[in-house]
């Protein structure tokens, strides 16, 4: 996928990137680096763009992203509280040319080369690493050194997790398409409760409608419209969790005029209708 370039700096003398953002929202634009980034969410939700995958992110989460992986964080509009976590980028060689490959690290070499393709780890994890990281961000340097190989060597040994990009995923840079890209999640972001038409998006990227979907196609693997279902029912999902909303408002909140084909679309993505999807999980947070 086509992101922009990053320049990853690491404090004067350091060996690696360890810093706490806090802000109104997480602003960075759909970027890649050279860099492992392991990134935990302390507060703020919203959808998770990592390679070709687009998922919800929330308060808790953890996902380690790999060497020039595209990932960025959209939050969700009006949310109250300011968005922070806690990030942690370092290079390939951070102990020296080859070092994975001795004895000591072969499980983190395993869980690096896994981390190619995104992963997020479970609740469990996020509960065990998240006051760690809260605690190396105070360390001195040499302790920061040895919490982070702490982390990576239990992360390394965890087996429930979820990859998130394909396999097949290819990253080409193009600073063009960077923002083309950028400017389409934006516009979605912003308007996924009116309905989108093809020729409106392709006007925004400056595209005809076949040359735009072929682009786009061509860079998430899937078809627009089949992303922007799979966007807003996904946020639907957390509506049905979250609250007590009937299906039909929820269904209109996400931009579906027709409930027949909300429960279509619903169906397709999550494999149930709406109401069985919502007993489900009222019935796993009753125990």
């Amino acid at each position: 996928m086509k992101a922009q370039l990053e320049k990853v700096i690491s404090p004067p003398q350091g060996s690696f990137k360890c810093f706490t953002y806090k802000g109104e929202t997480f602003d960075a634009p759909w970027h890649f680096h050279p860099e492992y980034e392991l990134t935990y969410i302390s507060k703020s939700n919203g959808m998770r763009y990592v390679g070709d995958s687009v998922m919800e992110f929330e308060s808790g989460d953890l996902v380690l992203l790999g060497s020039n992986l595209p990932h960025c964080w959209k939050n969700t509009e009006h949310q109250k509280e300011l968005a922070e976590s806690i990030v942690v980028q370092w290079g390939e060689n951070i102990l020296g040319t080859g070092w994975v490959e001795k004895e000591e690290f072969m499980a983190i070499k395993n869980l690096l080369e896994v981390s190619l393709l995104g992963i997020k780890f479970n609740k469990r994890t996020s509960i065990e690493i998240g006051p760690r990281l809260q605690n190396m961000t105070k360390c001195p340097p040499f302790q920061k050194m040895i919490s982070l190989l702490e982390i990576l060597n239990i992360l390394a040994k965890k087996e429930d997790f979820e990859l998130l990009s394909r396999d097949t995923f290819n990253q080409k840079l193009n600073q063009d398409s960077n923002r083309k890209i950028d400017l389409i999640q934006n516009y979605v972001n912003d308007n996924f409760q009116n309905q989108i038409t093809l020729k409106e998006i392709s006007n925004l990227v400056l595209m005809n409608e076949e040359t735009f979907c072929r682009f786009f196609k061509r860079t998430f693997g899937k078809s627009f419209f089949t992303f922007l279902n799979e966007y807003k029912i996904k946020l639907a999902s957390k509506q049905l969790i979250e609250t007590n909303k009937q299906v039909s408002e929820i269904a209109f909140l996400c931009g579906y005029e027709s409930l027949p084909f909300f429960y279509r679309q619903f169906k397709k993505f999550m494999n149930c209708t709406p109401l069985a999807y919502r007993k489900k999980y009222v019935r796993a947070f009753s125990f």
